[in-house]
């Protein structure tokens, strides 16, 4: 039993050793090996941390694909398409119909400039899409490498926040797992966002639907700059972490600024799908509804 607790021992403190002999000198001796022995500590600690943070960083900064579904939206633009002709004959017969009524005449105008609106947006909403994730992507990442990477890290600072970062090291990892499972179903929203954000242009483009269809644009646009405003608050909190007063607590900044990019993803989709919601109750087309519904 004594043989194979020192067997342990020797491999927990050999890295250390080894360590202390290349930095560590006799006249620090006392406080070298301490802090080689935190360190070794740490890095055990770090290791499942860092998945976990590459996958975070790359959900956060790296492009969606969405060709995955390109043949899906091929189809919707294919029966959108179908519509064009019809609304352009309604057009034109409201425009012949308006007689000398300047309101009917501006009504017609109205119907066949959104249409043609309508068929250059639609048309042309995969690469528009593509567009508005590039960018988003390009600003996240902007921000992203402002921020030094052992900020997310566990380290040696002082006795204090080692103490911290050891007891806070599970609520870390599990927010952190929290994060990438938000981050992953933001992904998969944003890839088949590709799909549903034509319909979006072709109802906003519509007057009576024109509610649903800013439904449908504002949920992907806040869904698709979700990253660059989680980033932000990343930054903002590397920051507060060099200021004196909170120098002891960075495990405790760290924490907090997951937990607040969990709760921002969950917020802020619940305010765009409600503002959304309500336009759509005060809009002709969702009175109908509710008149028909009654």
């Amino acid at each position: 039993m004594k043989k194979a607790i020192f067997f342990i021992m020797a491999i927990l403190f050999l890295p250390i050793v080894h360590a202390a002999e290349e930095d560590c000198g006799l006249t620090n001796l006392a406080t070298c090996i301490p802090q080689k022995f935190f360190e070794f500590i740490l890095t055990i600690i770090n290791a499942p941390l860092q998945p976990f943070l590459t996958l975070t960083k790359n959900l956060l900064s790296e492009p969606v694909n969405i060709e995955v579904f390109i043949s899906l939206w091929a189809i919707i633009i294919y029966i959108l398409s179908i519509f064009y002709g019809l609304f352009l004959i309604f057009a034109g017969f409201n425009f012949m119909i308006s007689g000398y009524s300047a309101e009917k005449r501006e009504r017609a105008k109205e119907w066949l400039r959104n249409i043609i609106l309508m068929m250059l947006f639609v048309q042309a909403s995969y690469y528009l899409y593509s567009i508005l994730i590039e960018l988003s992507s390009s600003m996240t990442a902007g921000i992203l490498d402002m921020i030094d990477q052992k900020f997310f890290l566990l380290t040696v600072d002082n006795l204090t926040n080692f103490g911290l970062q050891i007891i806070l090291a599970i609520p870390y990892l599990l927010t952190l797992l929290l994060t990438v499972i938000l981050l992953s179903l933001r992904y998969l929203l944003v890839s088949t966002g590709v799909i549903f954000f034509p319909i979006g242009l072709f109802f906003y483009f519509i007057p009576p639907l024109q509610s649903y269809g800013k439904l449908v644009i504002n949920v992907l646009l806040i869904v698709m700059f979700l990253p660059f405003i989680q980033s932000l608050m990343l930054l903002a909190a590397s920051k507060v972490i060099e200021l004196p007063t909170f120098q002891d607590y960075k495990i405790v900044i760290m924490v907090s600024a997951f937990f607040l990019i969990n709760l921002s993803m969950v917020l802020l989709m619940f305010f765009a799908i409600a503002k959304a919601a309500m336009g759509v109750i005060k809009s002709d087309a969702g009175k109908t509804v509710a008149l028909l519904a009654k």
